[in-house]
């Protein structure tokens, strides 16, 4: 594998854009057991292998189990996942994989009702950020350092 650009190098000013949004995400009203999820549920769709290294510890250490972190990939059939983790991981799926068909109305209204407007727009930011995260780490291939 040949060696990429490091963005936060070149583009130290890309990065710091970037954190601004995290500065502002770690305000938000999610739950921080959610917001991993999120970041994690993308992640996986997204092939981000440096992203879920670095989610799962986090999400570990905020007491999410290791039974749901492995059933993640199978939210849809599995019991361990509350409603609204449930509508929040179908609003990942959806945005994460937006060209498919978009955020759908039925998947839009469930959430509105479950989280109301503000945590909403929240997560909808969380779910643009890790994607947006996700893609610098594959375009450039990063590695996760332990």
């Amino acid at each position: 594998m040949s060696k990429r650009i490091d963005i936060s190098k070149v583009q130290p000013k890309a990065i710091q854009a970037m954190m601004g949004v995290e500065s502002y995400l770690s305000t938000s009203d999610i739950p921080v057991t959610l917001c991993e999820l999120i970041k994690l549920r993308a992640s996986m769709i997204n092939k981000c292998a440096y992203c879920i290294q670095m989610h799962a510890p986090v999400a570990l250490a905020h007491n999410e189990t290791e039974q749901r972190l492995l059933a993640l990939s199978a939210w849809e059939e599995s019991p361990l996942f509350s409603e609204t983790e449930r509508a929040v991981l179908a609003m990942t799926d959806e945005i994460t994989l937006i060209s498919d068909h978009g955020l759908s109305d039925e998947t839009y209204q469930r959430c509105l009702t479950l989280l109301g407007e503000n945590v909403l727009a929240q997560c909808i930011m969380q779910i643009i950020t890790i994607n947006a995260w996700n893609r610098f780490a594959v375009s450039t291939k990063m590695v996760h350092e332990e």
